[in-house]
């Protein structure tokens, strides 16, 4: 009778306890990493960094002493800032705006639109070669019983209304070359009317001033976003008009700003102690290296 062979072993299956052997080394060498230099791992803070140890044993490590840069001296003829100086409101009156065209720097005027001698400061502005930047009255928060200036652009405009009042606005400031608004502590902040705004200035080929009379202004950015050339204000020079030891303080802290930064943007209003004490500023600064220039120079 023939001999049965055994039957036949199935294959052994390989490569399964080695995968899981391969994989749970890689999951391993992950945590460890994790651990050691993941997003979990916490680094001291500066100020919590220990000072170098000192050279020799028990002599204390000595932090370095910070101290005070001393200005260098302005050179002759070197320029340690330029500075703009815009006076608001005008238009009322014809003797401020003389008086601001008569001093040696140029000082930039900021015509209110509509009022009574509008148009003939922003003649006189131009035959003095001054700048003129369009006052544009806006929408305050509060008007604390003060009535509304002609012009005034309002967040209750139809877009006709809106547009039209600009277009009226700019054309009883002649030959402006830029805008900066008149208060407007409500309307700065609407971004949709800063979008009319900007989209019809673009279209002027004129800058924009935000003069900030509201720290959550969005008119700057908006400006920017539609490719205007725009600036904002430094510093108020006369929020104490009658005050002439505070204005004075102001035009110092300008100057400072100014040092600084290398440009600063002040603006002030045509009362007769800004008038003075800026004619008297403008005669001591040209030994600090500060020149006086249009608005326009500033913008970016």
């Amino acid at each position: 009778m023939a001999k049965k062979n055994p039957p036949a072993r199935k294959p052994r299956k390989r490569g399964v306890p080695d995968r899981w052997l391969i994989a749970g080394i890689i999951v391993s060498a992950l945590i460890v990493a994790v651990t050691l230099w993941g997003p979990s791992r916490k680094f001291p803070p500066v100020d919590h960094v220990r000072p170098a140890p000192a050279k020799k044993q028990g002599q204390i490590a000595k932090k370095p002493e910070l101290k005070t840069p001393v200005p260098l001296p302005v050179r002759p003829g070197e320029k340690a800032a330029v500075i703009a100086i815009v006076i608001d409101d005008l238009g009322q009156d014809l003797r401020p705006a003389r008086e601001l065209l008569a001093l040696s720097d140029k000082v930039t005027l900021a015509v209110m639109p509509g009022l009574t001698y509008s148009k003939r400061i922003a003649k006189l502005a131009g035959e003095n070669k001054r700048e003129i930047l369009l006052h544009l009255p806006m929408e305050p928060k509060n008007r604390n019983g003060k009535r509304q200036a002609a012009g005034t652009l309002r967040s209750d405009m139809t877009p006709m209304e809106f547009m039209t009042t600009i277009s009226e606005d700019i054309e009883s400031v002649p030959a402006s070359v830029g805008v900066n608004n008149h208060e407007g502590s409500a309307l700065t902040e609407n971004k949709e009317a800063m979008k009319f705004l900007m989209a019809e200035l673009k279209t002027r080929d004129v800058f924009f001033l935000d003069s900030l009379t509201n720290p959550k202004s969005v008119a700057y950015a908006t400006a920017r976003e539609f490719g205007l050339k725009a600036a904002k204000r430094d510093v108020f020079l006369d929020n104490e008009e009658n005050n002439p030891e505070y204005i004075r303080g102001q035009l110092e802290e300008l100057a400072r700003i100014g040092k600084k930064r290398g440009r600063a943007i002040g603006i002030g209003h045509p009362h007769p102690a800004t008038i003075s004490e800026l004619r008297k500023w403008l005669n001591e600064i040209k030994e600090q290296g500060i020149e006086i220039v249009p608005v326009s120079q500033l913008v970016k």
